[in-house]
């Protein structure tokens, strides 16, 4: 779709759960992404393409979604439709890094915003620096992922952190390298025992 701003971004997260009022349904959405850092206004990066949904807040946690329940893609659906926008607007990209576990803690920092029908629970800046350096590790240096993270202003202690929950996901010596790279561009040294 085309990037959206903060405000429009709103404007369609109250949409969306407006429209699944209207129709009796709640959902209740784990968010990560640009969306989240753009919403929270963490980040200055003006736009986003997309709204990521790691997965469902359950009182368990957050659980897992294979796909998105009709009800919430009808809705989603007709959000884009009336707004103009392309149907994968909310998606399950990120969805796999449940896969794996989620950075300690992670149920203790979401923050939640009602939307009518729709709850969205948005992942804590904690969790969205480890999210961001697993990124901008893979995808490089000139990434957003890589400017949203410089944006983030992690500490040195969350740096390190967040890059022992990276290499959880990918333990390669690929990666490795590339984080311990990417970390001491960051000006984090001393980084090998703290992965161990």
């Amino acid at each position: 779709m085309e990037s959206v701003g903060q405000s429009q971004l709103n404007t369609l997260l109250v949409a969306l759960g407006e429209v699944l009022n209207s129709r009796g349904e709640h959902y209740e959405v784990v968010v990560i992404g640009g969306g989240n850092l753009i919403l929270r206004e963490l980040v200055t990066r003006p736009t986003t393409k997309d709204v990521d949904i790691l997965g469902e807040w359950t009182s368990a946690g957050v659980t897992q979604m294979k796909v998105i329940p009709e009800a919430l893609s009808r809705a989603i659906a007709d959000v884009a439709l009336t707004y103009g926008l392309a149907g994968d607007w909310v998606n399950l990209g990120p969805a796999s890094l449940l896969e794996l576990g989620l950075p300690e803690g992670f149920t203790t920092r979401v923050e939640r915003r009602d939307y009518g029908g729709l709850v969205v629970w948005f992942a804590g800046r904690f969790d969205m620096v480890c999210f961001k350096l697993y990124a901008a590790v893979d995808q490089g240096i000139r990434s957003r992922h890589h400017q949203d993270l410089l944006e983030l202003r992690p500490t040195h202690d969350e740096l390190l952190r967040a890059a022992i929950w990276t290499v959880t996901h990918d333990p390669s010596p690929a990666f490795r390298s590339s984080l311990e790279s990417l970390l001491r561009d960051l000006g984090v040294e001393e980084i090998d025992a703290s992965l161990d």
